[in-house]
């Protein structure tokens, strides 16, 4: 199993090295900006023909959210903004604090396992609805574990969001875990490096886990967790995206929770026009502090964190594989089944996850 897992994660790493190193395996992709079609602005994409300058008008439509007032000198009184309004008022109500998402990566898809940790590198402004049932192993109590969650990403600009990654409600019939709402938290992401021509992005970020949950389904206990990660995708070849992502979570009281680092990598093939994807996936979660409220040898992974002891050096590694449907840059709907890899389980017999993305 041991063997089995590791060769996985050595394919996934040998990709991403090699697509890191601008491998001349990227196609010309036509640019998605400000949900503006196949047009974008001249900056991100250099002499590509379909592109136009931030504020210049493209048949009766501003080229730009930006267009403000002067929109209707340029553009003619026919002009309308992307919202259909006149462009005075492009950026009012709502719009005047969100950023539409960068578009500019619409053949991708978002990652779905291990959900609190493993974020999207792009730049997002959505709600993500999360539904997961959880099989517990028989020497943890069997069972299952339901989560009913909803994730929220807010594009302040182009570069900078608010991530909402962990809330939701706990239903269990495992003897340990209890039914229960999950602690929240949310953080800051940002945009690094962005390629678009090479379909290539980057970013770093950091959230802060509130323990607001109930007890009883190992929430709300200690000081709260700190997660520091880094997140990047690519496109190979025409039809294949990889991501990867790595972090830490650091919890304050070091007694009631453990200290965690993963690494998590997806692998999706676009078949065709379709919008559907086919997807694998493989996290790897090592604990390297352990911490002393709970007496067995076991962790959780990505939303419970028992703070057990004797679990420091421990490592798990799951594989998962599904299927997204995506037929549109604003939405997304995908299944996931994942089990461990390695013959450790700790709290993981088997998993399914399903989601379902609205984006703007």
């Amino acid at each position: 199993m041991l063997k089995r897992s590791l060769s996985f994660l050595v394919i996934l790493s040998f990709a991403s090295a090699h697509a890191s190193a601008g491998f001349s395996l990227f196609g010309s992709i036509p640019c998605m900006n400000h949900g503006c079609g196949e047009n974008c602005s001249a900056e991100s994409c250099g002499d590509d023909p379909s592109c136009f300058a931030p504020n210049n008008c493209v048949g009766d439509k501003c080229g730009d959210l930006s267009c403000g007032d002067g929109c209707g000198e340029s553009c003619g009184e026919g002009c309308e903004s992307l919202f259909g309004n006149s462009c005075g008022s492009c950026l009012a109500g709502l719009t005047s604090l969100l950023h539409k998402s960068d578009h500019c990566f619409d053949d991708f898809i978002s990652p779905m396992t291990n959900p609190v940790n493993f974020e999207d590198p792009r730049t997002l402004t959505e709600a993500r609805l999360i539904f997961v049932n959880h099989r517990v192993p028989a020497a943890v109590g069997g069972g299952t574990v339901q989560l009913y969650a909803m994730q929220l990403r807010a594009a302040l600009n182009e570069d900078v969001s608010i991530i909402a990654t962990k809330d939701g409600f706990f239903v269990s019939d495992n003897p340990i875990v209890s039914d229960g709402w999950a602690n929240l938290a949310a953080g800051l992401k940002v945009n690094v490096f962005k390629d678009v021509a090479a379909q290539q992005i980057a970013s770093v970020g950091t959230t802060f886990e509130i323990p607001l949950g109930s007890q009883s389904a190992y929430q709300g206990r200690g000081d709260g967790v700190f997660h520091m990660f880094a997140t990047g995708g690519t496109q190979i070849l025409d039809h294949y995206h990889l991501i990867s992502a790595t972090g830490f979570r650091l919890p304050v009281d070091q007694n009631a929770e453990s200290t965690m680092m993963y690494w998590s990598n997806h692998l999706d093939r676009k078949l065709g026009n379709s919008g559907f994807y086919l997807l694998g996936e493989c996290n790897w979660y090592h604990w390297t502090v352990n911490g002393d409220s709970f007496p067995a040898s076991v962790e959780g992974l990505d939303v419970i964190n028992f703070g057990s002891r004797n679990v420091d050096g421990n490592s798990i590694v799951t594989g998962a594989i599904g299927v997204k449907y995506k037929p549109s840059g604003n939405t997304e709907i995908g299944v996931a089944w994942e089990a461990p890899l390695t013959d450790r389980q700790d709290i993981l017999e088997h998993r399914l996850t399903v989601d379902w993305i609205i984006r703007y």
